[in-house]
């Protein structure tokens, strides 16, 4: 039973993560929507934090509730979700998509504008939401094809796939769910001061996520991703040689410098693969196929997390420190995809973005002829009249 309402869970967590990043990144305001996907990403480690500093007390309930209360208490956020789920406001894009052009625009005034209805920006944006979709529709063929359908449909979807497996298979997961036996193998065995050790790394990814998540945005994405896993290279090689040095020796010194790297690894992995992710997904997919791209991300995302899951106790327990090797050569790997294959998608709209490749350069060069056309003429969205520009 215990097993089946973890299935569930993991298969329901999903339609959150993708729900949620797709409407924070067509909600959010042109400058803010950087930042809002970097924090709905950040913000996972209050869970984490909270979900480790539980443990620490439960652990000393001398009875099957040390497990049980933790697992119930993981229903309260979803409680909270289901409660304030219905005074979230729906997405622009899909009311224009529904021919509810109105009420689309009455949420990008409000939201985008401070309810101002004179400022030309929701305006702007409504023109480019409907020219967008109209493209999108002339072309477009239905179903998850539509991932496959163009060039630069398919080189999204090969980056988002990639993206899935780095997020998830950059040896975070070794660090999260194996952090036991890597402290068992340099010489840590309390169980009281484990966990501990493990609120500690939780505590200390969630601050340096939220740092990150307030500084990356501001740079483009590419170069970002490419620091991100240059660093991971430098901190997990550095990790495998210290603790390599500590199975050779046995020291308790470098069994303490195998732990610095563990925490260096988080700010590391949090300038681009925890702060970056989601805003990147909803910045590289159309909104026709964005819940879509989100979704084949996840796939990849949860197929790398449950290979990890069988691969890496075994590589632990096998190889001990040559396992971290792989990582390292993985790592490598992910520095020379990032430069050859990822687009940059920094200081552009979502509708700019539609047209991202330069296959898709006609279609793009049509929308930024719409948006001109809005702020020579402001009556071209029939829905409200602009006023006079202001200064």
């Amino acid at each position: 039973m215990f097993i089946w309402s973890r299935i569930i869970l993991g298969h329901g967590i999903v339609y959150a993560i993708v729900s949620g990043a797709a409407l924070l990144g067509e909600l959010g305001h042109p400058k803010e929507r950087a930042f809002l996907g970097s924090m709905f990403n950040a913000f996972f480690g209050i869970g984490s934090v909270l979900g480790a500093g539980i443990v620490v007390r439960t652990l000393l309930i001398p009875n099957d509730w040390s497990w049980r209360l933790p697992s119930m208490l993981q229903a309260v956020p979803s409680v909270i979700q289901i409660a304030f789920a219905y005074t979230v406001p729906e997405s622009p894009r899909w009311l224009v998509s529904k021919d509810r052009s109105e009420e689309a625009l009455e949420i990008l005034i409000k939201y985008h504008a401070e309810g101002d209805a004179s400022n030309e920006l929701p305006h702007i944006e409504i023109a480019e939401i409907r020219k967008a979709l109209e493209i999108e529709n002339e072309s477009r063929s239905r179903g998850w094809t539509e991932l496959f359908q163009t060039k630069g449909m398919r080189h999204r979807s090969l980056v988002a796939a990639a993206l899935g497996l780095f997020v998830q298979y950059s040896g975070n997961n070794l660090i999260s769910q194996y952090l036991v036996p890597i402290l068992v193998k340099i010489g840590i065995t309390d169980p009281h001061m484990q966990v501990r050790y493990n609120v500690g790394t939780e505590a200390w990814g969630f601050v340096v996520a939220i740092i990150m998540a307030a500084i990356t945005p501001r740079y483009p994405r590419r170069r970002m991703y490419l620091l991100c896993s240059s660093c991971l290279v430098a901190v997990y090689t550095a990790w495998t040689i210290a603790q390599a040095r500590n199975r050779i020796t046995g020291s308790q010194e470098t069994g303490y410098v195998v732990l610095v790297f563990i925490f260096l690894y988080k700010p590391a992995y949090c300038i681009a693969y925890n702060a970056l992710t989601y805003v990147y997904m909803v910045e590289i997919f159309p909104y026709y196929v964005r819940t879509k791209g989100l979704s084949w991300f996840q796939l990849w995302g949860r197929s790398a997390v449950m290979l990890g899951s069988f691969v890496n106790p075994i590589g632990l327990e096998d190889l001990d420190w040559k396992y971290l090797i792989i990582y390292v050569v993985w790592l490598c790997f992910e520095v020379v995809f990032i430069y050859f294959l990822f687009p940059e998608t920094y200081g552009k709209t979502l509708e700019e973005l539609t047209f991202l490749f330069e296959s898709e350069k006609d279609a793009r060069d049509v929308l930024a002829a719409t948006a001109a056309k809005v702020v020579q003429a402001p009556t071209v969205t029939d829905v409200h009249e602009v006023g006079d520009k202001k200064a």
